[in-house]
């Protein structure tokens, strides 16, 4: 596989006749009717740069669906959990982001078995802490699963007719 810029390889949407590089914008809308469509991303290890990168490829392939506001609800919770991802791992991720007429799920999956915790930041962390707890309180479902020596955390919108 190719690679960018440290961790950043080709973006690819499956399901669709759509594979660009990170950063490359395109024009084609990337959902099919009736079929789901698919956004596959490596996350190099702690490339923070990741993060945006991930959000317009993830606004690219939600373009159209859902009720107003989904999109942009899939966009906050897919960057908690690719930076947790970054942040709390030192190791690649995997994000696979799956589009569906139903709804969109969205996973990250990491090389560390530790199982994160919503919980309560302190008054000292600022800006930090509140990842889990807007996945918990904006997703329709999320979780956590063991996979392999890791985890994949995981969530769902459905697409509530736009």
């Amino acid at each position: 596989m190719e690679r960018q810029a440290r961790g950043s390889g080709p973006t690819a949407i499956a399901g669709t006749s759509a594979t660009r590089r990170a950063g490359e914008d395109t024009a084609e809308d990337v959902t099919e009717q009736g079929r789901a469509a698919q956004l596959r991303r490596r996350l190099g290890r702690a490339d923070l740069r990741a993060v945006p990168e991930t959000r317009r490829a993830l606004r690219e392939l939600l373009r159209g669906w859902g009720r107003p506001g989904r999109s942009e609800t899939a966009e906050l919770l897919t960057s908690e959990l690719v930076t947790n991802a970054l942040v709390h791992t030192d190791d690649d991720a995997l994000l696979t982001a799956t589009v569906s007429p139903s709804g969109l799920r969205v996973e990250v999956r990491d090389c560390v078995a530790h199982r994160p915790r919503p919980r309560r930041p302190g008054a000292d962390e600022a800006t930090h802490g509140r990842g889990l707890l807007l996945v918990e309180s904006l997703a329709d479902t999320w979780g956590i699963r063991t996979q392999g020596g890791g985890k994949v955390v995981w969530f769902e919108l459905a697409s509530g007719a736009a």
